[in-house]
């Protein structure tokens, strides 16, 4: 006989544990050390710039487009499998506990997230306003109720198979969200929390009517689901090998100059293989990216001379450190070891290659202070960045590769 309680708490339990074993890698990992002192320097530098807030300072506003973004987006973490859009699709009128379990579940690390975001701006609220910390749990409280709605809201959606219905809730709860959480934050008369609690009220009704005669669309549940699994696994990938990643590749014509450059010889066959799959395969070139725009916006707000050498250098360690799986990303193809290619030019290839890449990282970095007219420090972060490349690719990644 079919169990939705145990089906429900069977997968759960394997979710769970399996992040726990991923977890444990990523948390053992040096990349926490470098988080951790980030996070300490953003701190500090947050603090000195709140300090300097006027009361005019609109914080109220600032607050409501940052919360509304972690309030509207509230996907159901259902632990569907592809398999299921065959045996469970029949059984859909019986699973209703089962996705009232997965949506509570969701509101409890969706809540948390939540409550990690609103003690990071709840000192730009204090600051300004006449209330200081002593609204905060309130706040939190009717931040998860909105949190609730938008789940509730989210899951209806699935029920409709047109994009623009998805595209259109998104901008309109959005749109509420931060009306809401503006008044919230501005101190507003409670007759107009009310009224903008009777709207969303209306707005979950009317979905909640036209869906009830509608069917959940399994695809693309388990479509979303799969997506997040993989986000998890490529973060997991970076520490460990994980079994269940499935590579992404996408064509970038665009950058097919990097490699026509690459000479048309033996010698450079894995030079051509790896740079081709930095440029289209996963989220390589994605994650260089997102580094360096992180890395130079940072250093361009931090004032500290010294400070800007080690942010530096540490944005120029994680681009390093999360490329080194680069390495062994065609590990399980076998046609590879049949290249009539010594190894040495795969070592090679890939220290080139990653050399390169933390040179114009560097580079850009460097740039940045120029830009800021800092020209003694700007020369300190080039060359401090070009010989902290060359130990890194030399020696810690020659015995990471070896591990």
């Amino acid at each position: 006989m079919f169990d939705e309680k145990k089906l429900w708490k069977d997968r759960s339990v394997h979710r769970l544990k399996e992040f726990g074993v991923y977890l444990r890698y990523i948390l053992n990992g040096h990349l926490v050390v470098v988080l951790l002192f980030l996070i300490g320097t953003a701190a500090f530098y947050y603090q000195n710039w709140i300090s300097s807030l006027s009361p005019e300072f609109p914080a109220a506003l600032i607050i409501a487009v940052i919360l509304g973004v972690f309030l509207t987006r509230s996907p159901v973490y259902t632990f569907l499998l592809e398999a299921d859009q065959v045996f469970l699709i029949p059984l859909e009128t019986r699973l209703k506990g089962y996705f009232l379990r997965s949506g509570l579940l969701s509101l409890v690390f969706q809540g948390y997230i939540l409550l990690m975001v609103l003690a990071v701006v709840m000192p730009m609220y204090a600051h300004v306003s006449a209330n200081g910390f002593q609204s905060f749990f309130i706040f939190l409280l009717i931040l998860l109720v909105i949190k609730s709605w938008n789940i509730a809201v989210n899951w209806k959606i699935h029920y409709y198979v047109q994009p623009s219905v998805y595209t259109w809730d998104m901008f309109v709860r959005y749109f509420i969200n931060v009306l809401f959480t503006f008044l919230l934050f501005s101190n507003a008369h409670i007759l107009f929390l009310l009224i903008f609690a009777l709207i969303m009220a209306s707005y979950y009704r009317s979905f909640y009517v036209r869906t009830k005669k509608m069917g959940l669309k399994w695809d693309l549940l388990i479509a979303q689901e799969e997506k997040r699994m993989a986000s998890f696994y490529r973060l997991a990938n970076l520490f460990t090998d994980v079994p269940k990643l499935k590579d992404t590749v996408k064509r970038r014509k665009w950058l097919d100059w990097l490699i026509n450059r690459i000479s048309y010889s033996q010698d450079k066959t894995f030079d051509y293989l790896f740079a081709r799959t930095f440029l289209r395969s996963s989220d390589y070139l994605g994650l260089f990216i997102r580094l360096t725009v992180i890395g130079a916006l940072a250093l361009y707000f931090i004032s500290f001379g010294a400070g800007q050498i080690v942010l530096s250098l540490l944005f120029i360690y994680l681009t390093g450190f999360q490329l080194l799986p680069l390495w062994n990303h065609h590990q399980n193809k076998l046609w590879i070891d049949l290249y009539p290619v010594s190894h040495n030019y795969k070592t090679t290839a890939f220290q080139s290659l990653l050399m390169r890449i933390l040179i114009i990282q560097s580079s850009i970095f460097t740039v940045v202070i120029l830009f800021k007219g800092d020209w003694v420090f700007s020369l300190f972060i080039l060359l401090s960045g070009l010989l902290f490349s060359y130990l890194f690719v030399n020696v810690y990644s020659k015995k990471r590769l070896k591990a």
